[in-house]
């Protein structure tokens, strides 16, 4: 049964530098520069042929190629940071994608998600780290985060085993975006 989710990935010049932004947080979890990704939707563990119709419902997307641009390193978790993120800026072509994945998947038959929508890319996962520390280093690395943007040229289908998390994530599929979209007869 694969564990599936959608997403974009990170280009390697940009996941390099943002793998600079490493330690400085005692027990952090920090992933590998290859595992970065945005996600765009968690699907889970689901059986052989779902996979197969979402892989071929996916192919059915027409979008256009955007810019995405990083706004801030940031944490997640309020009562217990979990995690640590660099936050995608506000991007109507990301929303509008990541929206008509959930429609599809809901077609399918897959429950919808239910969190809201925070695109980012979590850099390290925290276990009983203090919130001083995750503050601490936000204060000193949050200067740090490039307003760098980046050209989204396609979306992909990723796996992974069932883990605490931070990959390996396999590329089942790739979907292109278009340089333009063809207006429909």
């Amino acid at each position: 049964m694969p564990r599936l989710f959608t997403g974009l990935e990170i280009p390697a010049d940009l996941a390099q530098r943002l793998s600079l932004l490493r330690g400085g947080i005692p027990g952090a979890r920090w992933i590998d520069a290859e595992n970065f990704h945005v996600t765009l939707r968690f699907i889970g563990d689901i059986d052989d042929r779902t996979a197969d119709e979402v892989a071929d419902a996916l192919s059915r997307v027409r979008r256009r190629e955007f810019d995405l641009q990083f706004s801030a390193l940031d944490s997640f978790g309020t009562a217990k940071p979990h995690s640590v993120v660099a936050r995608i800026a506000a991007s109507r072509a990301l929303s509008e994608l990541q929206a008509e994945h959930e429609r599809i998947l809901q077609r399918i038959g897959l429950p919808p998600e239910g969190r809201k929508y925070t695109p980012h890319v979590t850099l390290a996962r925290l276990r009983n780290t203090p919130h001083r520390d995750v503050a601490a280093y936000l204060a000193v690395r949050g200067g740090g985060l490039f307003a760098a943007a980046f050209h989204v040229t396609r979306f992909v289908l990723f796996s992974s085993k069932a883990s605490t998390g931070g990959g390996p994530y396999v590329i089942e599929e790739s979907y292109p975006l278009a340089e333009f979209v063809e207006a429909r007869p």
